[in-house]
């Protein structure tokens, strides 16, 4: 699979410098890792999930969580795993050999992962890994070892991405404990943490909040300040961190807004996409965009989304300027070792190469998979080209 595998080849050689590489689901952590994009939740009980997970591979996403978890009721779990089972069968029937997103299962337990892989069967082979709720070193060291159970019984590689979303990660005076245990837990079982994903929706949930269409997470400061401190002790770039994604963007629709939209006019009149722009305002959109950027900023990669709308926002987001990888490359260069100071090739900024060194390795790497746009391509481009005729 690649992204924006779905649009023609022709309009991939006019958006792409240098296009996304191919990866599979036995890629390397670190290249799966980067590559997760827009991971799209959906119910486990959903009755046609075979063919919804079909559907949406044709519309490019990469990866996918099906949901044992709060997107069911308490009620359904066992109606959920069979569906699952059943639905992982079919998937194999019909798309043998085909090419599919990376898969996760969301459990509620422990005793659930080496029960869900014996009940796949040989249709485990379509699995990537369990994605492992309100994680905490207590609560998880019984998850990545049942993980481990199950990966050697089903004689398949699986991944583990825990989400953090407890009170006890939330509140100030357990905030630094919960993390440094977090830590311990993960780093115990690297080789099999894809990725950590933070639950804001828990998070707020804690406080009886909600944030806006009109708000990111980090206009809710509460939030904002734990995102802050995820990133410092479990996302650091010295070999120590890991990736973290970003938090859900809860709308799809807006009926009415307080203030203004988010998005300038200008990018879009000139690539002639001004109906483009006004569908992303009347979708909320705007607010997601902004969201996706500030993620970027704050160090985060990816994107939990719970409609397939917001696959393409976070994967044109993701593809790096051809100004980006022009400054890594520079800043990369083998006779740059010894540091120093660089006018950028654009012109327009200074390069610093030691302080600057580990956020050009990132953005190649994320190059890599989400590959470069040519020189005069924007993300409004990559967003109209996207968008199914």
């Amino acid at each position: 699979m690649r992204h924006f595998g779905h649009i023609a080849p022709e309009v991939r050689q006019r958006l792409f410098y240098r296009e996304p590489c191919r990866f599979t689901a036995d890629s390397p952590a670190r290249l799966l890792s980067a590559a997760l994009g827009a991971t799209l939740y959906s119910p486990a009980t959903r009755p046609r999930l075979a063919e919804d997970i079909v559907k949406q591979t044709d519309r490019g996403v990469v990866s996918m969580v099906l949901c044992l978890e709060d997107s069911i009721g308490d009620g359904d779990v066992l109606v959920g795993e069979e569906n699952l089972v059943r639905q992982f069968a079919e998937l194999a029937e019909r798309t043998s050999g085909a090419e599919l997103p990376l898969l996760f299962i969301r459990v509620r337990t422990p005793e659930q992962i080496p029960d869900l892989v014996r009940r796949l069967g040989p249709a485990v082979r379509l699995l990537s890994g369990f994605v492992l709720p309100k994680f905490t070193e207590e609560r998880g060291i019984p998850f990545l070892e049942a993980l481990t159970t199950a990966e050697t019984a089903g004689g398949r590689r699986l991944f583990a991405m825990p989400v953090l979303e407890s009170p006890e990660l939330l509140y100030r005076e357990s905030r630094v404990e919960t993390l440094e245990g977090i830590f311990r837990a993960v780093d115990k079982y690297r080789d099999r943490v894809l990725a950590l994903r933070l639950g804001v929706t828990d998070f707020c949930s804690s406080y009886g909040l909600r944030r806006a269409p009109d708000m990111t997470a980090y206009d809710v400061q509460i939030v904002a300040s734990v995102i802050a401190d995820v990133v410092n002790m479990l996302g650091r770039a010295d070999g120590t961190g890991f990736t973290v994604t970003g938090p859900v963007w809860e709308y799809f629709r807006v009926q009415e807004r307080m203030f203004k939209p988010q998005l300038r006019r200008s990018p879009f009149l000139e690539g002639q996409a001004e109906e483009l722009r006004e569908a992303l305002i009347e979708h909320a959109m705007d607010g997601l965009l902004r969201e996706i950027t500030l993620d970027q900023a704050n160090g985060l990669l990816g994107k939990t989304c719970i409609h397939p709308s917001h696959v393409l926002p976070v994967h044109a987001l993701s593809v790096v300027s051809h100004e980006e990888f022009s400054d890594a490359q520079d800043i990369l260069r083998p006779e740059r070792l010894g540091g120093g100071v660089l006018r950028s090739a654009y012109t327009n900024k200074m390069n610093e190469v030691k302080p600057h060194r580990a956020w050009a390795e990132r953005t190649l790497l994320r190059a890599e998979v989400f590959g470069v746009a040519n020189e005069e391509i924007g993300f409004v481009e990559l967003l109209a080209a996207g968008i199914p005729g």
